[in-house]
């Protein structure tokens, strides 16, 4: 499907700028309404609920959405400041039509985005959002007075969410003796994540837990993990958890200060499940690091790729019946225990594995050695295609040569940004690093 307004991770964009203005806001949310109110037109009048990070124009879209939805006929319930997953869960344990997020995730505060959850928990198919963007081409209209929507506050969100996340962790464990500092990146976390490590028997010192609506992911989170490592190392802790602006994604740190990606923590689990049982497959991703695909052929496990973005790893992990999956960025993936990425739950199965192994990270991860890789982002502008690009398509090819079956090349656009991101994978960072400066210097700026 070509998508107009959705990427691969619902509407995004700059605050005050199409398509994430007041007005557009407002006919998103009417002509989602009016799609959510076809289909539930014999299971009565459809519910939908909204929940946001701690952006300040948050406050702004969650008007516009509500007033879109009311003059629908949808009813809605606000949640407040809310992670991503944990709307998720509510609208599935709710029995509501849809749920709704105003985040831009890891990205700045004056970048927002609206993402909206199936009465399932899961990210809307495709033909949803087909549906949605022609009905964002008619006009905004209004149903009789007597059938607007309305609007009433989800109080008890954060309790019932706390409670989810606690009954993923296994009953027989818990975190006593365990000193974590918890980095909620002054995101929709800040209130919850510290909470739920606590009730479950771990120290906990927050940071990144004071959002005033302009510092989500400022020096904090999951895409800031330094100062992280520094607190941990300052407060003698045994590990420290980092969440993004929306706490789907997580970063983990040990007691020496070094970081674990999502790729070492998918490593973790895998091992961690193999011991308790079969495990069918993991799905990784185009920027999955070269040594996990090698290490799960060695262990008997199936490895597939998917394209970058938390849905299609879903997509793919549904696809072939597989439980577990994720990111380098900190998407993890438990099928078994939630619908979608989820970076506190995530967080409690890694917790877990330890547990039952009585190791570290390090020692859990002790038998892998990482390619590195670089990464390098260059500013394109909008709709620029790389394949068209015969400079690019040439290095990229010598490149390769060069490289033979000790790394790989992998070039992508943003979903979400005027990006082109060049990634090369080598058995030496030295090698990486100059191969993808190669690449990335034959985009157009």
């Amino acid at each position: 499907m070509k998508r107009k307004y959705f990427g691969t991770d619902g509407v995004r964009g700059l605050v005050g700028q199409m398509p994430i203005t007041p007005d557009f806001v407002m006919r998103l949310g009417y002509a989602a309404g009016k799609v959510l109110a076809q289909s539930a037109s014999s299971s009565g009048r459809p519910v939908v609920l909204i929940g946001k990070d701690t952006r300040i124009s948050g406050y702004m879209l969650e008007a516009a959405l509500e007033a879109g939805f009311a003059a629908a006929g949808v009813d809605t319930m606000l949640g407040g400041p809310l992670p991503t997953p944990a709307v998720a869960y509510l609208t599935r344990a709710l029995r509501l039509s849809a749920g709704v997020v105003i985040s831009a995730s890891h990205n700045p505060f004056h970048d927002n985005g609206i993402k909206f959850f199936s009465a399932q928990g899961n990210k809307l198919p495709d033909e949803v959002e087909a549906a949605i963007e022609e009905a964002l081409e008619m006009p905004l209209d209004c149903v009789s007075s007597e059938n607007l929507g309305r609007a009433k506050r989800l109080d008890d969100a954060r309790g019932r969410y706390i409670e989810f996340c606690k009954s993923t962790f296994p009953n027989e464990l818990d975190l006593k003796g365990l000193k974590l500092v918890v980095d909620c990146a002054h995101g929709a976390a800040y209130n919850i994540a510290p909470d739920v490590f606590h009730e479950l028997g771990a120290e906990v010192i927050a940071i990144g837990n004071q959002p005033n609506g302009m510092n989500i992911n400022d020096k904090h989170g999951a895409t800031a993990p330094q100062n992280l490592a520094k607190a941990v190392q300052e407060h003698k802790a045994d590990l420290g958890i980092a969440l993004d602006g929306d706490a789907d994604r997580l970063l983990m740190v040990d007691n020496t200060g070094r970081i674990y990606s999502g790729d070492e923590l998918l490593y973790v689990m895998v091992k961690d499940r193999l011991l308790s049982g079969h495990v069918g497959g993991a799905v990784g991703t185009l920027m999955t690091n070269m040594a996990l695909e090698i290490a799960f052929k060695e262990m008997g496990v199936g490895f597939a790729r998917a394209k970058v973005g938390d849905r299609y790893v879903l997509e793919v992990m549904q696809e072939k019946g597989w439980l577990i999956g994720g990111e380098g960025s900190g998407h993890l993936l438990f099928l078994d225990k939630h619908t979608t990425g989820d970076g506190i739950v995530s967080a409690l199965q890694v917790l877990s594995a330890l547990k039952r192994c009585g190791n570290s990270l390090a020692a859990c991860t002790a038998d892998i050695a990482m390619y590195p890789q670089t990464l390098i982002n260059v500013k394109v502008n909008a709709g620029f295609d790389w394949r068209s690009d015969e400079s690019i398509i040439a290095e990229k090819a010598l490149v390769e040569e060069e490289l033979g079956d000790e790394g790989r090349v992998l070039i992508r656009p943003s979903g979400t940004e005027p990006l082109i991101r060049v990634m090369v994978e080598a058995k030496y960072a030295e090698t990486a690093e100059r191969m993808a400066r190669r690449i990335a210097a034959c985009v157009p700026c």
